[in-house]
C-alpha cells in the first residue's frame, strides 16, 4: 500500500470515572498484574498495519500515572485538555506526523484484531476520510480516520463533537466526508454482549474472559470469547443492565 501513509493508534487516557475509577489500569489478571491497557497496547504492537502507538493523556495530577506508564513501556505520549478528547487524538497524530488515526478506547481490551489490515487497506484504496467497523460487540470495534478529517471536525464542530464521541461530527455530516462502514461477521453482531469496562460488572466479565484465554493474549479471538460467554450465560446477565445504553450512544 501507500508508503506515504502513517497509521498511528491513539489512546485517550484519563483516570476519572464515576462508576469505576482508573479503568485503563484496572487489572485483567490480578496476580499477574496485567492491566486492561497492557493487553490493548501489546495487541496494537503486533498489528500488521499500525506504525506507532501514542497515549493522549488528560491534564491533571491524577493522570500522571499514565506518563509513567508511557515511559516505562517506551510509548510516545501527549498531554491535553480533559474534556476535549478530540484535540488529544489530533495531538497524538501531530506528535509523530501521522496521516491517519487508528482509534480504539483505552478501556476495551478485546478488539476484533483480525480485521485490522483488511480495513486499513480498504481505507487507503477507497481514499476514505473515515472507515468504521460497525455493529460489532461493544468494545470490539475500531475506527480509522484521516488526521485532516479530525482536524476539520475540531474546527467546525461544537463542544459536544469534541467529547469522547470523537467522530460524532463526521457521522452527523456525511455530505462533507467520504465514509465507509464495514460490517463484522454475523456471529459478532451481538447487542446482548459487551466487552468494554465502564462498570464493576464489566470488569468481572473481562477478567473471567482474560483468565480463560490468557494463553492466547494479547490476541484473543472475539469469536472464542463469544462462544465462552454463550456457555456461561450468568456472565452475560451480569452486564445486561448496561447493554442498551452502551449501544444507543455508539454510532450516533
Amino acid at each position: 500500500m501507500n508508503n506515504d501513509r502513517k497509521l498511528v493508534a491513539a489512546l485517550a487516557c484519563r483516570n476519572t470515572g464515576s462508576r469505576l475509577y482508573g479503568k485503563p489500569l484496572q487489572n485483567l489478571d490480578v496476580e499477574g498484574k496485567i492491566h486492561i491497557l497492557d493487553n490493548i497496547v501489546e495487541s496494537l504492537r503486533v498489528s500488521q498495519c499500525i506504525d506507532e502507538i501514542v497515549l493522549g493523556i488528560s491534564e491533571g495530577i491524577e493522570n500522571e500515572i499514565f506518563i509513567k506508564y508511557a515511559i516505562s513501556n517506551d510509548l510516545q505520549y501527549v498531554i491535553g485538555d480533559e474534556e476535549d478528547v478530540l484535540s488529544r487524538l489530533i495531538m497524538c497524530g501531530e506528535a509523530i506526523n501521522a496521516t491517519d488515526i487508528f482509534r480504539v478506547t483505552s478501556e476495551s481490551p478485546f478488539r476484533y484484531f483480525e480485521a485490522d489490515l483488511d480495513i486499513w487497506n480498504k481505507h487507503q484504496e477507497s481514499n476514505n476520510d473515515a472507515t468504521f467497523l460497525e455493529d460489532i460487540i461493544d468494545g470490539c470495534g475500531f475506527e480509522i480516520i484521516k488526521l485532516d478529517a479530525l482536524k476539520a471536525s475540531h474546527k467546525q464542530g461544537e463542544l459536544r463533537h469534541k467529547s469522547e464521541m470523537c467522530t460524532l461530527y463526521i457521522r452527523e455530516n456525511l455530505d462533507q466526508f467520504k465514509i465507509e462502514k464495514i460490517q463484522p461477521p454475523s456471529q459478532l453482531v451481538r447487542p446482548d454482549l459487551r466487552l468494554t469496562v465502564d462498570n464493576p460488572e464489566d470488569l468481572i466479565v473481562c477478567r473471567k474472559v482474560y483468565m480463560k484465554f490468557k494463553h492466547l493474549a494479547p490476541m484473543i479471538p472475539v469469536t472464542s470469547i463469544v462462544n465462552y460467554l454463550d456457555q456461561n450465560p450468568e456472565l452475560i446477565q451480569l452486564t445486561q443492565p448496561f447493554t442498551e445504553q452502551g449501544y444507543s450512544s455508539m454510532y450516533i
